[in-house]
This record gives C-alpha cells, sequence and structure tokens, in this order.
C-alpha cells in the first residue's frame, strides 16, 4: 500500500481549512484517514500550523511519502529536517505574538468591561429591591373597605 501524507480539505468556499493526514494514496482526497496528524489554517495571519511531530516522524521513518504542499509543511515546523538528520530543526514556524502594549490594553478593557458589568448588576439589585419594598408597603397597610352606596339607607 503506498502511504502518503496529505491534506484533507475542510472548511466552507473561500474560506479553507486543512487536515494533515495519512492515508492511502489510491484513496480520493478527502476520503477516509488511517490518522489524523495535525491542523493547517492557511487563512489565519500567521497560519496556524499544529502537527503531532511524534506521529509525523513515525509514519515517515516507516515510508509514508508526504506531498509537496505538506513536506513544505514539514520544513516550516521542522519535522522534515529533524527525520533527515539536517542543521535547522527548529524550524521557521511564525507564532502569534501579542505585544506588551496590546496585553496591557486588552487587560484594561477587560477590567473596564467588568467594572461596568458590576455596576448594572448593581443599579439592578436596587431596582429590585425598592420594588419589593414598594410592594410590601401597601400590604401592611390595613385595607380600608370601600363604601357600598347600595346599602346605605
Amino acid at each position: 500500500m503506498a502511504v502518503k501524507i496529505r491534506l484533507k480539505r475542510m472548511g466552507k468556499i473561500r474560506a479553507p481549512y486543512y487536515r494533515v493526514v495519512v492515508m492511502d494514496g489510491r484513496k480520493k482526497r478527502d476520503g477516509r484517514a488511517i490518522e489524523e496528524i495535525g491542523k493547517y489554517h492557511p487563512t489565519e495571519e500567521p497560519s496556524l500550523i499544529d502537527i503531532d511531530s511524534e506521529r509525523a516522524q513515525y509514519w515517515l521513518s516507516v515510508g509514508a511519502q508526504p506531498t509537496e504542499q505538506v513536506a513544505a509543511l514539514l520544513k516550516v515546523t521542522g519535522d522534515w529536517q529533524k527525520f533527515k538528520g539536517l542543521p535547522g530543526a527548529e524550524g521557521t514556524l511564525r507564532v502569534k505574538g501579542v505585544s506588551a502594549e496590546d496585553a496591557a490594553e486588552a487587560r484594561a478593557a477587560a477590567v473596564k468591561a467588568a467594572e461596568d458589568e458590576a455596576e448594572k448588576r448593581k443599579a439592578k439589585a436596587s431596582e429590585a429591591a425598592a420594588a419589593a419594598t414598594e410592594e410590601k408597603a401597601p400590604a401592611d397597610a390595613p385595607a380600608e373597605e370601600p363604601a357600598d352606596e347600595t346599602n346605605a339607607g
């Protein structure tokens, strides 16, 4: 059996994402896979490449052939260099980075949103308490019976 490591397309039209799968080379592109070893989202910035290195090394060692696209992904993650024993096994994978300023702004926005939410809850609670006291007050007062004018005679 000719085992290949290739991409299985998923997602909507013009919004693709892929799974890196191990499958028989004679199967359809999106057919049943032997094993899923990773995922690839090319539309994100930077692209998400998440490959299980241990499983990729295993399948390469038993003779699975990667397609050109998967070979390029393996080079980016460093798995191909590790398999071939080449230098640069750390790969060139870029990770989504968050600068310190962006992180501080996000924290400040989260704190402000939490404070606003707490104020809204307090206001609602005080309104509910005021409504409850208003409902109790008429109930405590003695109720007067309306004068029946038809029997007043």
